[in-house]
Protein backbone atom coordinates (compact mmCIF):
# COMPACT_ATOMS: atom_id res chain seq x y z
CA UNK A 1 0.00 0.00 0.00
CA UNK A 2 1.02 3.10 -0.72
CA UNK A 3 1.79 6.58 1.85
CA UNK A 4 -1.20 8.05 -0.40
CA UNK A 5 -3.79 5.22 -0.14
CA UNK A 6 -2.70 5.05 3.88
CA UNK A 7 -3.15 9.17 3.97
CA UNK A 8 -6.95 8.77 2.38
CA UNK A 9 -8.00 6.10 4.44
CA UNK A 10 -7.26 7.96 7.76
CA UNK A 11 -8.40 10.78 6.38
CA UNK A 12 -11.75 8.84 5.62
CA UNK A 13 -12.03 7.30 9.38
CA UNK A 14 -11.44 10.88 10.64
CA UNK A 15 -14.31 12.45 8.82
CA UNK A 16 -16.47 9.40 8.99
CA UNK A 17 -15.61 10.06 13.22
CA UNK A 18 -16.28 13.76 12.86
CA UNK A 19 -20.21 13.55 10.79
CA UNK A 20 -20.59 11.06 13.08
CA UNK A 21 -20.38 13.04 16.16
CA UNK A 22 -21.92 15.57 14.84
CA UNK A 23 -25.07 14.14 14.41
CA UNK A 24 -27.56 14.02 16.69
CA UNK A 25 -30.27 10.98 17.35
CA UNK A 26 -33.30 13.75 16.88
CA UNK A 27 -31.74 14.60 13.93
CA UNK A 28 -31.23 10.89 12.72
CA UNK A 29 -34.16 9.63 13.96
CA UNK A 30 -33.41 7.78 16.51
CA UNK A 31 -35.13 8.18 19.96
CA UNK A 32 -32.39 7.92 22.66
CA UNK A 33 -33.56 6.30 25.89
CA UNK A 34 -30.17 7.11 27.68
CA UNK A 35 -28.35 9.45 28.76
CA UNK A 36 -25.31 9.84 26.37
CA UNK A 37 -21.37 10.85 27.34
CA UNK A 38 -20.53 11.77 24.25
CA UNK A 39 -22.49 13.53 21.62
CA UNK A 40 -23.47 12.08 18.05
CA UNK A 41 -24.36 8.65 17.53
CA UNK A 42 -22.60 5.56 18.08
CA UNK A 43 -21.14 3.43 16.08
CA UNK A 44 -23.24 0.55 16.21
CA UNK A 45 -26.43 2.83 14.89
CA UNK A 46 -24.42 3.98 12.01
CA UNK A 47 -23.90 0.50 11.08
CA UNK A 48 -27.01 -0.56 11.49
CA UNK A 49 -28.63 2.50 9.74
CA UNK A 50 -25.69 1.55 6.58
CA UNK A 51 -26.52 -2.06 6.75
CA UNK A 52 -22.95 -3.22 7.78
CA UNK A 53 -21.50 -4.48 10.63
CA UNK A 54 -20.02 -2.53 13.66
CA UNK A 55 -16.42 -4.48 13.29
CA UNK A 56 -16.26 -3.17 9.64
CA UNK A 57 -17.77 0.26 10.03
CA UNK A 58 -15.34 0.57 13.45
CA UNK A 59 -12.67 -0.43 11.25
CA UNK A 60 -13.15 2.23 8.82
CA UNK A 61 -13.61 5.03 11.37
CA UNK A 62 -9.93 3.69 12.24
CA UNK A 63 -8.34 4.13 8.75
CA UNK A 64 -8.01 0.33 8.95
CA UNK A 65 -9.45 -2.23 6.61
CA UNK A 66 -10.28 -2.39 2.96
CA UNK A 67 -11.82 1.00 1.17
CA UNK A 68 -15.83 0.68 1.07
CA UNK A 69 -17.58 0.24 -2.40
CA UNK A 70 -19.46 3.14 -4.10
CA UNK A 71 -22.67 0.95 -3.38
CA UNK A 72 -21.43 1.22 0.68
CA UNK A 73 -20.82 4.68 0.45
CA UNK A 74 -24.29 5.57 -0.34
CA UNK A 75 -25.37 3.81 2.44
CA UNK A 76 -23.26 5.41 4.88
CA UNK A 77 -23.97 8.91 3.18
CA UNK A 78 -27.51 8.15 4.32
CA UNK A 79 -26.88 6.90 7.62
CA UNK A 80 -24.90 10.03 8.47
CA UNK A 81 -27.13 12.49 6.68
CA UNK A 82 -24.54 13.89 4.57
CA UNK A 83 -24.93 16.53 2.02
CA UNK A 84 -23.72 16.42 -1.89
CA UNK A 85 -20.80 18.71 -1.28
CA UNK A 86 -19.81 15.79 2.33
CA UNK A 87 -20.99 13.25 -0.09
CA UNK A 88 -18.67 14.21 -3.11
CA UNK A 89 -15.68 14.75 -0.73
CA UNK A 90 -16.26 11.08 1.11
CA UNK A 91 -16.23 9.60 -2.33
CA UNK A 92 -13.50 11.69 -3.77
CA UNK A 93 -11.23 9.95 -0.71
CA UNK A 94 -12.41 6.30 -1.80
CA UNK A 95 -11.29 7.61 -5.32
CA UNK A 96 -14.84 7.67 -7.08
CA UNK A 97 -17.92 10.11 -8.01
CA UNK A 98 -20.73 10.77 -6.26
CA UNK A 99 -23.62 8.96 -8.37
CA UNK A 100 -25.44 12.01 -10.10
CA UNK A 101 -28.36 9.35 -10.39
CA UNK A 102 -28.83 9.44 -6.63
CA UNK A 103 -29.43 13.22 -6.72
CA UNK A 104 -32.45 13.71 -8.21
CA UNK A 105 -33.79 14.77 -5.27
CA UNK A 106 -31.27 16.97 -3.52
CA UNK A 107 -32.09 20.92 -2.80
CA UNK A 108 -30.74 23.57 -5.01
CA UNK A 109 -27.66 24.84 -3.40
CA UNK A 110 -28.62 27.59 -1.49
CA UNK A 111 -26.13 30.01 -3.26
CA UNK A 112 -27.81 29.28 -7.04
CA UNK A 113 -31.05 30.21 -5.17
CA UNK A 114 -29.88 33.54 -3.52
CA UNK A 115 -28.78 34.34 -6.86
CA UNK A 116 -31.72 33.61 -8.74
CA UNK A 117 -34.07 35.09 -6.27
CA UNK A 118 -31.73 38.50 -6.81
CA UNK A 119 -32.45 38.85 -10.11
CA UNK A 120 -34.58 40.58 -12.05
CA UNK A 121 -38.56 39.51 -12.64
CA UNK A 122 -37.74 39.23 -16.47
CA UNK A 123 -34.68 37.48 -16.60
CA UNK A 124 -35.17 33.02 -17.28
CA UNK A 125 -33.66 31.92 -14.72
CA UNK A 126 -33.15 27.54 -14.41
CA UNK A 127 -31.41 25.93 -11.72
CA UNK A 128 -30.10 22.26 -13.01
CA UNK A 129 -28.14 19.21 -12.21
CA UNK A 130 -24.80 18.19 -13.93
CA UNK A 131 -27.14 16.35 -16.20
CA UNK A 132 -29.45 19.09 -17.62
CA UNK A 133 -32.48 17.74 -15.33
CA UNK A 134 -34.23 20.98 -14.17
CA UNK A 135 -34.30 21.11 -10.16
CA UNK A 136 -36.08 25.17 -9.98
CA UNK A 137 -37.76 27.48 -12.41
CA UNK A 138 -38.67 31.25 -11.92
CA UNK A 139 -42.10 32.22 -13.00
CA UNK A 140 -40.61 33.46 -16.90
CA UNK A 141 -38.32 29.57 -16.94
CA UNK A 142 -41.66 27.69 -16.80
CA UNK A 143 -43.72 30.12 -19.23
CA UNK A 144 -41.06 30.47 -21.55
CA UNK A 145 -39.21 26.20 -21.38
CA UNK A 146 -42.67 25.08 -19.44
CA UNK A 147 -43.26 23.59 -16.43
CA UNK A 148 -40.41 21.02 -15.99
CA UNK A 149 -38.76 21.35 -12.33
CA UNK A 150 -40.60 18.13 -10.59
CA UNK A 151 -41.59 16.36 -13.80
CA UNK A 152 -41.89 12.75 -12.99
CA UNK A 153 -39.32 10.68 -15.64
CA UNK A 154 -36.89 12.31 -18.20
CA UNK A 155 -39.61 14.81 -19.28
CA UNK A 156 -37.37 17.12 -16.67
CA UNK A 157 -34.29 17.15 -18.46
CA UNK A 158 -33.14 19.44 -21.07
CA UNK A 159 -31.33 17.56 -23.19
CA UNK A 160 -34.44 14.62 -23.29
CA UNK A 161 -36.63 17.38 -24.40
CA UNK A 162 -34.07 18.51 -27.11
CA UNK A 163 -33.43 15.20 -28.55
CA UNK A 164 -37.18 13.74 -28.04
CA UNK A 165 -39.32 16.38 -28.74
CA UNK A 166 -39.53 18.25 -31.79
CA UNK A 167 -42.08 20.98 -30.71
CA UNK A 168 -40.07 21.74 -27.50
CA UNK A 169 -36.60 22.35 -30.04
CA UNK A 170 -38.78 23.80 -32.44
CA UNK A 171 -40.10 26.85 -29.79
CA UNK A 172 -36.69 26.74 -28.55
CA UNK A 173 -34.72 27.49 -31.56
CA UNK A 174 -34.88 28.20 -35.52
CA UNK A 175 -34.15 25.18 -37.45
CA UNK A 176 -31.34 25.74 -38.85
CA UNK A 177 -29.30 26.04 -35.63
CA UNK A 178 -30.72 22.76 -34.61
CA UNK A 179 -27.90 20.75 -35.67
CA UNK A 180 -25.55 23.25 -34.27
CA UNK A 181 -26.80 22.94 -30.66
CA UNK A 182 -27.46 19.07 -30.57
CA UNK A 183 -23.52 18.46 -31.41
CA UNK A 184 -23.06 20.78 -28.42
CA UNK A 185 -25.48 19.34 -26.28
CA UNK A 186 -23.98 15.81 -27.14
CA UNK A 187 -20.74 16.84 -26.58
CA UNK A 188 -21.27 18.13 -23.14
CA UNK A 189 -22.95 15.38 -22.40
CA UNK A 190 -19.74 13.44 -23.02
CA UNK A 191 -17.64 15.41 -21.01
CA UNK A 192 -19.76 15.34 -18.16
CA UNK A 193 -20.19 11.28 -18.07
CA UNK A 194 -16.07 11.54 -18.69
CA UNK A 195 -16.02 12.99 -15.53
CA UNK A 196 -18.45 10.62 -14.14
CA UNK A 197 -17.50 7.48 -15.59
CA UNK A 198 -18.80 4.98 -12.88
CA UNK A 199 -21.54 6.88 -12.22
CA UNK A 200 -25.18 4.16 -12.67
CA UNK A 201 -27.54 6.69 -12.74
CA UNK A 202 -25.92 8.63 -15.74
CA UNK A 203 -24.88 5.88 -17.65
CA UNK A 204 -28.92 4.87 -17.45
CA UNK A 205 -29.62 8.02 -18.52
CA UNK A 206 -27.66 7.39 -21.54
CA UNK A 207 -28.75 4.22 -22.52
CA UNK A 208 -32.07 5.55 -22.60
CA UNK A 209 -31.61 8.66 -24.51
CA UNK A 210 -29.21 6.36 -27.03
CA UNK A 211 -32.10 4.39 -27.29
CA UNK A 212 -35.28 7.19 -27.90
CA UNK A 213 -33.18 8.92 -30.31
CA UNK A 214 -31.51 8.33 -33.85
CA UNK A 215 -30.32 11.84 -34.23
CA UNK A 216 -28.08 11.27 -30.65
CA UNK A 217 -27.57 7.74 -31.36
CA UNK A 218 -25.85 9.14 -34.96
CA UNK A 219 -24.35 12.39 -33.15
CA UNK A 220 -22.77 10.53 -30.12
CA UNK A 221 -21.30 8.15 -32.49
CA UNK A 222 -18.92 11.33 -33.73
CA UNK A 223 -16.73 11.40 -29.84
CA UNK A 224 -17.54 15.01 -30.01
CA UNK A 225 -16.62 16.85 -26.64
CA UNK A 226 -17.52 20.08 -25.13
CA UNK A 227 -17.27 21.91 -22.07
CA UNK A 228 -20.20 24.43 -20.79
CA UNK A 229 -20.31 27.84 -23.10
CA UNK A 230 -22.61 30.76 -23.69
CA UNK A 231 -25.38 30.24 -26.54
CA UNK A 232 -28.14 32.02 -28.03
CA UNK A 233 -31.68 31.35 -28.24
CA UNK A 234 -34.90 32.73 -30.15
CA UNK A 235 -38.02 31.96 -28.95
CA UNK A 236 -40.94 32.69 -31.14
CA UNK A 237 -43.92 33.92 -28.62
CA UNK A 238 -47.65 33.66 -29.33
CA UNK A 239 -48.27 36.56 -27.29
CA UNK A 240 -45.43 39.08 -27.98
CA UNK A 241 -43.28 37.51 -30.96
CA UNK A 242 -39.77 37.00 -31.25
CA UNK A 243 -37.54 37.14 -27.81
CA UNK A 244 -33.41 36.77 -28.61
CA UNK A 245 -31.84 35.45 -25.74
CA UNK A 246 -28.37 35.19 -24.74
CA UNK A 247 -27.75 32.20 -22.35
CA UNK A 248 -25.26 32.27 -19.39
CA UNK A 249 -24.19 29.48 -17.21
CA UNK A 250 -23.42 30.27 -13.94
CA UNK A 251 -21.35 27.47 -11.99
CA UNK A 252 -21.70 26.63 -8.49
CA UNK A 253 -17.94 25.89 -7.11
CA UNK A 254 -19.75 24.21 -4.33
CA UNK A 255 -21.84 21.52 -5.95
CA UNK A 256 -22.36 20.71 -9.73
CA UNK A 257 -25.31 22.40 -10.51
CA UNK A 258 -25.85 25.32 -12.56
CA UNK A 259 -28.02 28.63 -12.74
CA UNK A 260 -28.71 28.93 -16.34
CA UNK A 261 -29.94 32.80 -17.08
CA UNK A 262 -31.40 34.11 -20.21
CA UNK A 263 -31.65 37.52 -20.45
CA UNK A 264 -31.72 39.73 -23.51
CA UNK A 265 -28.13 41.22 -25.07
CA UNK A 266 -28.20 44.87 -23.53
CA UNK A 267 -28.42 46.39 -27.16
CA UNK A 268 -31.51 44.24 -27.75
CA UNK A 269 -34.03 46.74 -26.47
CA UNK A 270 -37.07 44.87 -28.39
CA UNK A 271 -36.52 41.88 -26.47
CA UNK A 272 -36.51 43.66 -23.60
CA UNK A 273 -39.49 45.35 -23.97
CA UNK A 274 -41.21 41.82 -25.26
CA UNK A 275 -39.87 40.24 -21.93
CA UNK A 276 -41.30 43.25 -19.77
CA UNK A 277 -44.76 42.67 -21.47
CA UNK A 278 -44.60 39.33 -20.86
CA UNK A 279 -44.04 39.54 -17.04
CA UNK A 280 -46.85 42.06 -16.76
CA UNK A 281 -49.37 39.43 -18.54
CA UNK A 282 -48.14 36.27 -15.90
CA UNK A 283 -48.68 38.91 -13.09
Amino acid sequence: MTIAYEARRSTLGDFLRRRREGLSPEEAGITALDRRRTPGLRRDEVAERANMSVVYYERLERGRGPMPSPAMLGSIAKALRLNAEESDYMYSLVGQQAPIGDRRDEPAHPDLLAAMDAMAPTVIATITDELATVLVQNAMSTELLGPMAGVEGPGANMLWRWFTEPGWRDWMEPADNHDNTSRYMAAELRATLARRCEDAGALAFLRRLLAASDEFRRIWDDHDVASVRCAYKRIEHPLVGPIELEVTMVLSPMSSQRLVVMQPRRDDRDSGARLVQLHAQLT
